[in-house]
């Protein structure tokens, strides 16, 4: 399974407007080859670099299997394209862009892309993007990643 943007490639710098610091808009995402099985998919987030320890930006859950991809600013259109959000560590259930301290050099955040053999996720209410990402890994049939760059 492969993951990728057409925003950004791995490895290079996510544009402004993915950001704090511009529309905070969700990335375009889009994938391909997931297992036959796939019953949906979880999109996570995070930001292994941040000081106080991995920062959760985003959890996208119980996405249709159906989609191979998402548009830009999809996060602010989830209910209509049929998916659900976390909670983030910005206390908000929708995406939020990177963001990192001034001046504390470059972040790396992981897109990450698992497919799922549920359809959808047992949750409780208001998960947070751990509890999703600890769910979802007891269903993992594959998983794809994608890693941008951003510092300010």
């Amino acid at each position: 399974m492969q993951l990728t943007s057409t925003a950004f490639a791995t490895g290079s710098a996510i544009p402004r407007r993915y950001t704090c610091d511009g529309e905070d808009l969700s990335p375009p995402l889009e994938w391909n080859d997931a297992p036959g099985e796939t019953r949906s998919f979880v999109v996570l987030c995070d930001d292994p670099d941040a000081p106080g320890g991995t920062w959760h930006h985003w959890a996208a859950y119980d996405v249709p299997a159906h989609l191979t991809s998402l548009a830009q600013g999809a996060a602010r259109h989830a209910e209509r394209l049929g998916f659900k959000q976390a909670l983030n560590d910005f206390e908000r259930t929708d995406y939020g862009g990177p963001c990192p301290p001034h001046r504390h050099g470059p972040h790396h955040y992981h897109f990450r892309l698992l497919a799922l053999s549920v359809a959808h996720l047992a949750t409780g209410k208001d998960p947070s993007c751990r509890d999703i990402a600890r769910e979802a890994r007891k269903h993992a049939l594959a998983e794809a990643s994608l890693v941008g760059v951003y510092e300010r």
